[in-house]
């Protein structure tokens, strides 16, 4: 990657997940940044054929970029459980079915622990953000969050796994914790405080390509 690119004005934000899109535009609050969906836009979903959640976001990002012409932000993002080798991984969309059923894609997280018999519930989310412009210019920014899966799931918050996922050092999962509770982030501290891996990685990429408001 090349120096840190500033980020302005109208931008596209590279997916179809209305949940994904809720949080990226909170994030992008403070900033005076206007962001538009590949979805209300209605951009093909490109196919991920990346062996990594960073290439999978480059994918994304460049595909928007290149048929926009704005700036692109794409975040790919999977749950990694240590006990099934690092599965859902890559495949934590799909495991969703294409109804995007995340109660099963939940179900089955616990169905393959007990196959298993797995004791061992230590996950973790992963997020890459990738900011692509249609010259081709790409910035990366990774982070993540520790901790374990739980059964039952418990909360009506967020979307995807949360409702399974309890990061460490919070007795509440995911799916319990408020919006601010989870990505919210306090910029008065170097590293945001920042809960959630999106918000993660996120700190990172403001702090390269965002001057607030």
């Amino acid at each position: 990657m090349s120096a840190h690119r500033p980020l302005t004005g109208r931008i596209v934000i590279a997916t179809h997940n209305a949940g994904k899109l809720r949080e990226m535009q909170e994030l992008l609050a403070p900033f005076g940044i206007e962001a538009v969906s590949a979805g209300e836009l209605g951009l093909p979903v490109p196919d991920e054929t990346g062996h990594m959640f960073a290439e999978n976001a480059a994918i994304k990002a460049q595909a928007a970029a290149k048929a926009t012409g704005l700036p692109a932000l794409s975040d790919d993002s999977g749950l990694c459980v240590d006990a099934l080798d690092g599965a859902p991984g890559l495949f934590t969309a799909d495991w969703a079915g294409p109804k995007k059923d995340f109660h099963a894609a939940m179900e089955r997280v616990e169905r393959e622990l007990q196959k298993r018999e797995a004791t061992d519930r230590r996950a973790h989310f992963v997020s890459a953000l990738v900011i692509a412009w249609p010259d081709g210019h790409e910035e990366l920014f990774e982070g993540r969050v520790f901790g374990r899966v739980v059964w039952p799931p418990r909360g009506e918050k967020g979307f995807g796994y949360d409702p399974m996922f309890q990061p460490d050092g919070y007795a509440e999962t995911f799916g319990e914790l408020t919006s601010e509770q989870k990505h919210g982030i306090d910029w008065s501290k170097a590293d945001g405080k920042a809960s959630s891996h999106r918000a993660r990685a996120f700190v990172k990429l403001a702090a390269g390509c965002l001057r607030r408001t």
